[in-house]
Formats: structure tokens, C-alpha cells, sequence
């Protein structure tokens, strides 16, 4: 399914290109429809003003301060930051307030923040418990069919697996002979109570009679209470159904085998989060109690499998016992899954990204951009312009950035909608407008 703010996006990215050819190509376009005369006409002048020109204009707009960038004027006597066809050059964007509310662009602040040190530990990817559930039969017997495959989608009621036990045909004959005799019961109460009122009958054959029918009728809900504990479907099968709405995310049933009572035959839940458990020495026992208290303590995930991604999750749980062989307590990270990509039983490394003392100036990490291995962000100047400067990266953690030089504290960047900024300024180097 299409993502809205994604179609949106791609609407904005294609009116920021489309909007206006670069310059170059219009002077191309220009020169293709002019005489060698024109065109030796056209030639720009070879003075040293023309020169100084072309030289300032091949030096990077990172390499030149705002001040400077903002008093440029264009060839269509323009300020060349507020000309739509030029502003370009000068690395100047302006991004409407519609594309703010609708959430295409959005800022953070430039701020100091607590830098964060990893600890890594190793771990293990397993199922999220609370979002699973095991699936065995109460009784021996042998699976008759299975209805459902590894990955399948299930809902809550759904058959699973049928299996021909013969507790439950035991189990059956006894609900059966329970009615029977529940029935046989309650005529006989009926006929003592016609005796009694005709005063045929004793008070006491009256009591007896009733009590009588009331230990059948336990017997008959008792009998009827087995039968449903089992998930028999009649005939002797019993039929194990999905406890919850998900996946088949383990299956060991295969039509013909013995299903035992201490076997799960199925495992039906979500996977699109995962935990990892992991094993933390005691020397760092502190320094974690001391970054949960002071919030959420994130982590990031890596395994064999995808080499060079990191997984970003939450600790979410520290064991309040330590094992005493290994001198490691278990520590619980909550990862968000939605690909599936992370299995259960996977070995990982973890680390857990603990906040020291030191504050170092820091920005969203998804403002940070690159062009030709310089690092560049964008700025708000002022109204809905925005420009592109250079800033130094430093250390970096699950979802920021330190910022060793570029910007100050108290500066608008933009993070969401950047890619979208980059492109518009970028788009000579793309060939944008040259198509005809």
C-alpha cells in the first residue's frame, strides 16, 4: 500500500526539480537556436572582472559565508538566494509553511546533549513472550492433519491441527453414559414429584429423587467440561485451535507423528517485536541502573546475518538475579522487528549506548547530509529560506550526531525533509531541465 506523506514527498521532490531548468542548460538551449555570430557574441567577456567572476562562482557555496552568499546578485538582476532559478547556487532552498504542516519538513534545534559511551555484550535474539503462545494437546494421539504451514497468518478460533486420541473417545463414552443417566434422572424426579403431590410419595423418596438429578447433572457438566478442556471436534479427534490472532512462527506437527502432552506442536504470535537477552558483567551493573533512571536507555543490535546494520532497541528489563556460575545478569532490549528480519535464536552483539557526563553539542542524526565527502546540514536563515553549511561530525549514537564545528546552540536545522532540501540544490549535478 502506498504511504500518503510518501506520495506527498515525491510530489514535493518533483515540483522542486521540474520548477526551473539550470541556467547552464538554458544557455545551451539559447545556443542551439543562435548563428556563430550570436553565439561569438555571447561569449562572456575575458577581463579580469569576468575572470574574478567565474573563479568565485566555481568556489563551493560551503566555502563561503552566508553574509557573503546573501549579496550575490543573479543575471536576472536578482538577489541570487530569492531567484527561483539561481538560488540554487548559493546552496539557498525555500520550503513553503504548506510543506511544514503537512509534516514534509520538520526542525530541531541545535543543543547541547549528554554524549552516550557502548558497552558491548553479547546476546541472543528470542520471541517477545507476551506476544506468543505455545500450542499442545492436553492428551497423547497421533496428529491426523495439520491445516495451517510454517508463515502462515491465523486468526483467533482457527483450526490448527486435528489429532485421533483415545482419551477423548474415553472421554466421549463417559459424557455420553453421563447424559444417559441425567436423563433417566430427571424422569425419575418428575414421576416421584407427580407422586408427591398426590401424597403417593414420601417427602423422602421426594428429596432423594431431587438429589439425585442434581449429581447427574454434575456428572453430565463435568463429563461435557472434559470434553471441551480436550478441543474435541467428535469422533474421537481432538481439534487445537489459534489462541490469537499472528503467524505460525514454530511448527514441529506433521500428520502421522505422535503428539505428546509435553510437546508444543505449534508456536502462533507476532514477531514484529523481538527481545534480546543479553549478559551484562557486574562492573557495569551501576553505570546501566544509573542510564535507565536518568531514561530510556537504548541499545543497538547487530547480527551475523546482515552484516554492517545495526538494530536500534530499548532495555526494557534488568534481572533482578545474577547467575552464579557466569557473574552476568540478564538484561532485556525490546527491538522493533517489522521486516521479521531478526529469528529467534539468533546470537548477537549487543551494545548498550550508557550516558556520561561530558555534554557535547548534537543534532538529529537524519539531519546530516553529504555531498562529495563533505557534511553539510541545513539551516534555517530566515521565513522559509533555508541554507546549506558546512559542519564537522564527531561521535555519533542511535539517532544523534556531535557536532565538533559548523553551527551554534540555539540554530534551526531540518531533518525530516533534508533529502528532499539536497536534491533541490544538488540538481544541476543531476542533469535536472535539460530534457527538452
Amino acid at each position: 500500500m502506498t504511504n500518503p506523506k510518501n506520495g506527498r514527498l515525491v510530489y514535493a521532490l518533483a515540483a522542486f526539480a521540474l520548477s526551473v531548468a539550470p541556467v547552464s542548460c538554458q544557455r545551451e538551449r539559447d545556443h542551439g537556436n543562435a548563428s556563430p555570430a550570436e553565439i561569438t557574441k555571447q561569449k562572456p567577456e575575458q577581463g579580469p572582472a569576468a575572470r574574478q567572476e567565474r573563479e568565485m562562482k566555481e568556489v563551493s557555496d560551503l566555502d563561503r559565508p552566508v553574509e557573503e552568499l546573501v549579496t550575490l546578485t543573479c543575471e536576472h538582476h536578482e538577489k541570487t538566494f530569492e531567484c527561483k532559478e539561481c538560488r540554487y547556487e548559493t546552496g539557498f532552498v525555500r520550503a513553503s509553511a504548506d510543506l511544514a504542516r503537512e509534516g514534509l519538513i520538520q526542525t530541531a534545534q541545535v543543543a547541547r546533549r549528554r554524549f552516550v559511551t557502548p558497552v558491548t555484550l553479547t546476546g541472543e535474539v528470542r520471541f517477545d513472550e507476551r506476544r506468543i503462545a505455545h500450542v499442545s494437546s492436553q492428551v497423547e494421539g497421533i496428529i491426523k492433519k495439520v491445516h495451517v504451514a510454517l508463515g502462515s497468518r491465523v486468526q483467533r478460533g482457527q483450526a490448527l491441527i486435528e489429532i485421533d486420541s483415545i482419551a477423548v473417545g474415553e472421554a466421549q463414552t463417559s459424557y455420553r453414559e453421563a447424559r444417559g443417566l441425567l436423563e433417566l434422572a430427571h424422569q425419575d424426579f418428575e414421576r416421584v414429584s407427580e407422586l408427591r403431590q398426590e401424597n403417593i410419595a414420601s417427602e423422602k423418596e421426594f428429596l432423594q429423587a431431587k438429589q439425585a438429578l442434581a449429581a447427574a447433572r454434575i456428572r453430565a457438566d463435568g463429563a461435557r467440561s472434559k470434553l471441551d478442556r480436550l478441543g474435541s471436534g467428535g469422533g474421537g479427534a481432538i481439534v487445537l485451535r489459534a489462541p490469537m490472532d499472528g503467524s505460525v512462527l514454530l511448527m514441529h506437527a506433521v500428520s502421522g507423528e505422535v503428539a505428546r502432552s509435553d510437546e508444543a506442536l505449534i508456536t502462533v504470535g507476532d514477531n514484529t517485536i523481538v527481545w534480546v537477552w543479553a549478559d551484562l558483567y557486574e562492573r557495569d551493573l551501576a553505570a546501566v541502573h544509573e542510564g535507565r533512571a536518568a531514561g530510556a536507555l537504548g541499545a543497538l543490535v547487530s547480527v551475523k546475518a546482515y552484516p554492517g546494520q545495526e538494530f536500534p532497541g530499548t532495555v526494557d528489563l534488568v534481572s533482578p538475579a545474577m547467575d552464579e556460575s557466569s557473574r552476568t545478569v540478564k538484561v532485556r532490549i525490546e527491538v522493533a522487528n517489522p521486516a521479521g528480519r531478526l529469528l529467534a535464536g539468533m546470537f548477537s552483539d549487543v551494545k548498550l549506548m550508557l550516558p556520561a557526563a561530558e555534554e557535547v553539542l548534537a543534532i538529529p542524526h537524519s539531519a546530516l547530509l553529504e555531498d562529495e565527502g563533505r557534511a553539510f546540514v541545513f539551516v534555517l536563515h530566515h521565513d522559509d529560506y533555508y541554507v546549506r553549511r558546512p559542519v564537522a561530525p564527531g561521535r555519533s549514537w542511535p539517532g544523534w550526531v556531535e557536532i565538533e564545528r559548523g553551527l551554534e546552540p540555539g540554530q534551526t536545522v531540518v531533518t525530516e525533509g533534508s533529502f528532499l532540501m539536497k536534491s533541490d540544490v544538488l540538481r544541476s549535478k543531476m542533469g535536472a531541465g535539460c530534457a527538452d
